[in-house]
């Protein structure tokens, strides 16, 4: 890497603790963090408001184009904004999460957005978290992470982060739209979920956040070359 700083990325499914991790991470090493996501779940809340044809590439993309895209931080963390109105909480409501898997397929908007999460990011000393961030959007990241959990982990993930924010939803429905959203990102032409070669992956199914956070700042540090960490790896070498 030189005098460069890093571009790290993170990819996993749904619920695998990416964001969360990334978060962390990039305070725990003074890092910029780019929450990919958010920008797709930005433009299916406006998709939603505008009542756009997500079927249609021309609309969706010309869509797209009108969202400009911001995050803010401070101490209490990232802020997103889209043409300067807040939408933390709103791109996160179970509506956008059920309809952002058609933003994400489009292939016009995923081209768009992978530019601009690229122009994000190419000074480094940036962390993005993503479904293709490794194959597709920085396919030369100096650290490639893919984290990972069992649908049913996840989905109790998902269950209690809805009721946290005081969302009804049954877990079998939970468990069930984690399994849909696993099929679509895997299967997706364009950007598909994908566990590239170089990455390492971390199953977190057994582990905190703050465990995660650990294990691949000290990769990070030592630069080591591991391919697969587990639960079992992580606790035979404390």
């Amino acid at each position: 890497m030189e005098n460069k700083l890093p571009i790290i990325a993170i990819d996993g499914p749904a619920g695998s603790g990416k964001s969360t991790v990334a978060k962390m991470v990039a305070k725990s090493l003074g890092l910029h963090y780019i929450d990919t996501g958010a920008m797709y779940r930005a433009v299916t809340l406006m998709a939603l408001r505008e009542k756009v044809d997500t079927k249609s590439e021309t609309e969706l993309l010309a869509l797209a184009k009108r969202c400009n895209i911001e995050f803010n931080y401070d101490e209490k963390g990232v802020k997103v904004f889209v043409n300067g109105e807040e939408v933390t909480e709103a791109i996160r409501l179970p509506e956008v999460s059920k309809n952002s898997s058609d933003i994400a397929d489009s292939i016009e908007v995923r081209k768009h957005l992978v530019a601009l999460q690229q122009k994000m990011g190419e000074a480094g000393g940036v962390i993005l978290d993503g479904r293709d961030i490794g194959s597709l959007v920085f396919p030369n990241a100096d650290f490639k992470f893919y984290l990972d959990a069992s649908v049913e982990e996840r989905a109790k993930r998902r269950f209690k982060e809805l009721k946290a924010k005081g969302i009804e939803q049954p877990f079998e429905e939970v468990k069930k739209d984690i399994s849909g959203r696993d099929k679509r990102d895997k299967e997706r032409p364009y950007g598909a979920l994908k566990l590239v070669p170089d990455a390492m992956r971390v199953d977190t199914s057994d582990l905190s956040a703050e465990e995660v956070v650990n294990i691949i700042a000290s990769i990070i540090h030592s630069k080591q070359d591991i391919k697969e960490i587990n639960t079992d790896n992580l606790r035979n070498s404390q």
